[in-house]
């Protein structure tokens, strides 16, 4: 082994990766990275940096590497550019290339001159010629193809994806200048009189509507990507199972069309779950275990009388069609989950490879139920579209933001379907910050961007056109990734971590080119350590930031002026990682982390120093005249904090649903696991009352926070 300390030949091979050997902290020290870091990170990327020799051999690979493929793993093309792509072969040899475009078209590839001397590739002269594509070149997902023909007149044909991309986000709703604000929601907190304890997409539709009569023009939600189907269930919306896939617990079953042909036994059955599940709306917390197994029963009641429908079972073929062999695994994955439980790493060793000759066996035994898995994703599509049909029709102009959660469970779905496109040996986490001195480990595996090449983009592509489909508009949890991740060797700290580099232009290309095809607009929550060219390079793509109220700071570190707010930007006064507005203002939030045992100074003196800054921001809104000098309420104060960032330059401003409902409770506290019900938290009021989605929308506080909000 290599000593603690980084030799040149290992920082060299540490950046032709893409492992970034130092970064600026928190506090702004350039802090630099140590060699058991770029080990573990190197060895997760399948590079052997173990030993001098083996750091010698690998950076000699890295050399080679592009000589030993005719052409590269993918081309990502900005629309308008020209390209030039490398061509291998042996020397001498002759050639022709083409692209057969998305639309079936093809187009011929000129080649350029452009000499370069022959070198010998594992004993072979091997050659390169350059092509280029040309910039009128439609965007879209195409191929390149070159048939190469040797010395000896045999010809071989390579491949490689083009993804001709656009230069920015190009669409009505992302070039809309328009200021306007919408709801930010916790889905699974709108919990009404027909919900089955849980908030579904009848809920989340009907807080549309009601957002759209007041003006709104978007609903945001939390990620409503699947967890694992079996029990406990993943209460966190942040690490699901499949990113690609839905949540199931969103359906609201009682409009599903096959309730109407149940008969006997199955209709008393499915009334009696309906009658029982609608009973948990009155639970202290949202107890998904519980809810799951009614549904699950509920589902399983329905599924065979819904496919009786030839209209249904034509339409639930389609999406089958579509969705292709991605949903056949996800619903292998249900169904093996089912009988070996979630984490794929306790089943047995033949069915951990997801095209082995045992899942395939498995499958063709549990026909029905992959198929109930298949059909239960078609209805949680068909329903969220319902949704997004109706904010729209009820006047919205943008109806449901979705969001996109950082990564996906390390023994879920995604990471068993698609082992060579994430990390093994590592997580995803953040590097210390003031808000967390230690740092964060998420849990995560991250992409890994050597394999996304490989890939052509594709597992990412299919990622984004789930998460488009069903709504106007997407916002992208920590977009940082698209730049860099922090990953965190397995067994190591969080601040034992460092950053690896994805190629940006590839990332955030094939983004705008998805939500161009979708039409949306697309939100980038950048917060936190944010280098100041990523910032530029969003706004570059016509993505939005986000801004909350409590961090924005002016050039002298005080509260930003409301027209000094980034223009392109959702401003919200609070987030789900903070308390609601009216808990804020109380410092509940204070006392939480006291008694929980997190924090690091004494309670009174966090009092002191979280009060300091509250006053500092409600003394400015006093000297701009947003907030009365008597004015002393939490409700008064909650009030002028809106009208306040409802004056800024921001485009795009969130109205917090807990804010709506007057709660004072987080509903998440990080830096817990069990200790506090993250993600179980219903709705409710100041005092802790519950409180229904029926409650908000004829409530006369709900209504003027609105207006207090309305750009």
């Amino acid at each position: 082994m290599i000593d603690e300390h980084a030799t040149p030949d290992l920082l060299e091979l540490a950046a032709r990766y893409g492992v970034s050997r130092e970064f600026v902290d928190w506090r702004g020290r350039l802090t630099t990275v140590s060699a058991s870091t770029l080990i573990a990170v190197l060895r997760a990327l399948d590079v052997d940096a173990s030993t001098p020799d083996a750091i010698r051999s690998a950076l000699g690979d890295t050399e080679l590497a592009p000589w030993r493929r005719p052409l590269p793993a993918s081309i990502v093309q900005r629309a308008g550019d020209t390209p030039w792509i490398f061509v291998h072969l042996p020397h001498g040899a002759q050639f022709r290339a083409w692209a057969v475009l998305e639309d079936g078209s093809t187009r011929d590839i000129p080649q350029i001159d452009n000499w370069i001397d022959p070198r010998k590739v594992d004993g072979v002269l091997t050659g390169r010629a350059t092509i280029v594509v040309p910039a009128d070149m439609p965007r879209g997902w195409h191929e390149l193809f070159v048939a190469i023909t040797d010395v000896g007149a045999t010809e071989r044909i390579a491949r490689c994806p083009l993804i001709t991309v656009p230069e920015r986000l190009n669409t009505a709703a992302a070039n809309d200048e328009t200021k306007r604000f919408g709801i930010m929601a916790q889905s699974y907190q709108l919990r009404s009189n027909t919900s089955w304890g849980i908030g579904d997409t009848r809920d989340l539709g009907a807080l549309a509507g009601w957002g759209a009569r007041q003006g709104a023009s978007f609903v945001l939600v939390n990620p409503l990507h699947a967890p694992a189907p079996v029990e406990p269930i993943e209460p966190s919306p942040y690490l699901p199972t499949s990113r690609r896939f839905r949540d199931p617990l969103v359906l609201h079953l009682d409009v599903i069309p096959a309730v109407q042909l149940l008969e006997g036994p199955d209709a008393e059955r499915f009334a009696t779950l309906s009658r029982r599940a609608t009973a948990l709306n009155a639970t202290p917390t949202i107890d998904r275990d519980v809810v799951w197994r009614a549904k699950r029963e509920g589902l399983e009641l329905l599924f065979d009388y819904d496919l009786k429908d030839p209209v249904r079972k034509r339409a639930f073929g389609m999406f089958c069609e579509r969705e292709g062999q991605e949903l056949v695994d996800f619903a292998t994955y249900c169904a093996l989950a089912e009988e070996f439980g979630a984490d794929w790493r306790a089943w047995p060793q033949a069915l951990h490879d997801v095209s082995g000759q045992a899942v395939s066996e498995f499958r063709d035994t549990r026909v029905d139920r992959v198929e109930f898995w298949r059909w239960v994703q078609w209805l949680t599509e068909e329903q969220l579209l319902e949704v997004q049909r109706s904010a729209c029709e009820a006047g919205m102009s943008l109806g449901i933001m979705h969001d996109l959660a950082v990564g996906v469970h390390p023994y879920g779905a995604d990471s068993w379907a698609m082992p060579e496109a994430l990390a093994r040996g590592v997580s995803v986490g953040a590097p210390p910050d003031m808000f967390n001195q230690l740092g964060q480990n998420w849990s995560q595996p991250p992409w890994r961007p050597d394999r996304l090449a490989e890939l052509g983009y594709k597992p990412y592509r299919d990622m984004l056109r789930a998460a488009l489909r069903c709504g106007g508009a997407l916002r992208i949890d920590h977009i940082l990734g698209l730049f860099r991740l922090w990953w965190i060797p397995e067994g190591q700290t969080p601040d034992a971590g460092c950053y690896v580099r994805y190629d940006v232009e590839a990332m955030l290309g094939i983004l705008a080119l998805e939500a161009e095809r979708a039409g949306a607009l697309v939100v980038g929550e950048d917060m936190g350590v944010v280098p100041p060219e990523t910032r530029d390079t969003l706004a570059h793509f016509n993505i939005d930031g986000t801004s909350v109220l409590w961090f924005e700071r002016g050039m002298s570190d005080e509260p930003l002026a409301p027209e000094h707010y980034r223009v392109h930007a959702l401003a919200s006064v609070t987030t789900h990682d903070l308390p609601p507005t009216a808990g804020y203002l109380k410092l509940d939030h204070v006392r939480l982390r006291h008694e929980l045992g997190l924090l690091e100074v004494a309670l009174e003196d966090e009092i002191q120093r979280e009060r300091a800054t509250i006053e500092e921001v409600l003394d400015t809104l006093r000297a701009r005249g947003a907030l009365a000098p008597a004015a002393s309420s939490v409700e008064e104060h909650t009030l002028a904090l809106h009208r306040y960032l409802a004056s800024s330059s921001a485009r795009l401003m969130g109205v917090s649903l807990a804010d709506l409902a007057g709660d004072t409770r987080s509903v998440n506290q990080p830096g817990t696991h069990r200790e506090y019900p993250n993600w179980c938290v219903p709705l409710g009021n100041g005092s802790g009352e519950r409180v229904t989605l029926e409650q908000v929308i004829a409530s006369e506080w709900a209504v003027s926070l609105l207006e207090a909000s309305r750009r």
